[in-house]
């Protein structure tokens, strides 16, 4: 007779060292997938730029809105980048929001209107998806009684734009450049940070550095007269962008070169030039122009400004590869003029900056770069341009610089800038 089995008798087909491998290797499955998952998520995620246009009916078209930096520009321009940080930042887009940035204002018919970048991160293959959810945010907002924004609902706002133009948009504001300067010196070598001084350019022949320039447009650059003295022809000369001569972040021909009409190699004065480039920039975070001051900019002793440059770290000395920086003082006219230091040969077209104490200067190769001061919010101004001196940081003998305020309506009057 068959004997009933006994429960629990029967042996077991998985071994516990059996079910332990299959639940390592299970675990470890799981843990490459989510591993390669939240790198593809984490990784892929790319920048898009989208352009959009807005009413502004409760506004009319104001020259002022064409001045950079006119304080009517600036204000609205700082309203209209709160209005969509408020939208996006309150939104299901809100950690793919970078920022936005006015590009432009025009006149229209139902009052003025705004050219908006907008800049997003999100991964490239739900592009379409985002772009859509983000033009119906917009749209949903934009149509609530309580913005002063207005569209039109039948359209989408957003228009894709390439990357290239798009940073060239977004960095076209001048003078955007180091926020908090350090204190550092040429004399000793202090190497600028990348991007600090990003309108700082070197003219160049053969590719060695002959002298620094002050990017002012896409195309046109500032510079010394005296840099040209011996070289007039354009097709000479090359301009070297980037902190660094020997890898330099690009270069350009030059297409032509205008010396002040009145200037003369045996004298200081009108010691100045713009340069046009054979092919325009394109604006990045590492290539930006310096803000032109208006003739009435007023600069006033013992304000701090910065000189910036690839000029001899001492007399006679070493030239660096590296961008150099240097922060000085303005130092009036008149004391400047004084007999035991330059005797009456700085003259209204010039500034004076530096330190009667010496050391900290400007120096040979610094010729035509820029001598800069920081106004609100950072915003750099182009107030001098790297003339003459006697020496290098020697006591008594601070530098002396091309007075740009004295010379804007002739740069106006060069370049339309």
């Amino acid at each position: 007779m068959y004997q009933p089995g006994i429960l629990g008798r029967r042996s077991s087909f998985w071994k516990p060292w059996m079910v332990a491998l299959i639940i390592t290797a299970v675990l470890l499955v799981l843990a490459i997938i989510i591993g390669l998952l939240v790198n593809f998520l984490a990784y892929d995620q790319k920048i898009h730029y989208y352009q959009a246009s807005f009413q502004i009916p409760s506004m009319r078209y104001n020259s002022d809105l064409s001045v950079e930096q006119s304080k009517l520009s600036t204000d609205l321009k700082q309203k209209l980048n709160n209005e969509i940080d408020k939208i996006f930042r309150r939104s299901s887009l809100k950690h793919h929001y970078i920022k936005s940035h006015v590009a432009s204002f025009r006149s229209s018919n139902d009052g003025l209107k705004a050219d908006i970048l907008i800049k997003f991160q999100f991964p490239s293959y739900n592009a379409d998806t985002m772009k859509r959810q983000a033009d119906n945010i917009l749209h949903k907002k934009i149509q609530a009684s309580n913005s002063f924004l207005k569209g039109d609902a039948s359209l989408p706002y957003l228009r894709e734009m390439n990357r290239a133009q798009a940073e060239h948009i977004l960095n076209s504001s001048c003078g955007l450049g180091m926020e908090y300067p350090p204190t550092a010196r040429i004399a000793d070598g202090i190497t600028a940070d990348r991007a600090a001084w990003p309108w700082q350019t070197s003219l160049q022949m053969d590719n060695i550095h002959l002298c620094g320039a002050s990017l002012i447009s896409s195309q046109w650059l500032v510079t010394s007269a005296h840099c040209f003295d011996n070289y007039k022809n354009p097709k000479l000369w090359t301009v070297s962008f980037g902190t660094t001569l020997n890898r330099p972040l690009k270069k350009r021909k030059v297409q032509s070169i205008i010396v002040h009409e009145n200037y003369a190699a045996h004298k200081h004065d009108d010691d100045i030039a713009v340069v046009k480039l054979a092919t325009p920039v394109l604006f990045s975070e590492d290539l930006r122009r310096v803000c032109l001051p208006d003739a009435s900019f007023e600069v006033l002793p013992k304000s701090k400004v910065f000189v910036t440059g690839w000029g001899a770290l001492k007399a006679n000395g070493p030239f660096p590869n590296s961008l150099q920086e240097v922060e000085i003082e303005i130092i009036s006219n008149d004391v400047c003029n004084q007999v035991n230091v330059y005797g009456g040969a700085v003259s209204s077209g010039m500034i004076c900056a530096g330190f009667l104490t010496g050391k900290l200067d400007a120096c040979e190769g610094d010729s035509g770069g820029p001598l800069v001061i920081a106004r609100d919010r950072s915003i750099w101004y182009l107030i001098g341009i790297v003339s003459w001196g006697i020496d290098c940081g020697k006591e008594n003998k601070p530098g002396i610089y091309t007075r740009v305020t004295h010379y804007r309506d002739w740069i106006k009057s060069k370049t339309n800038i």
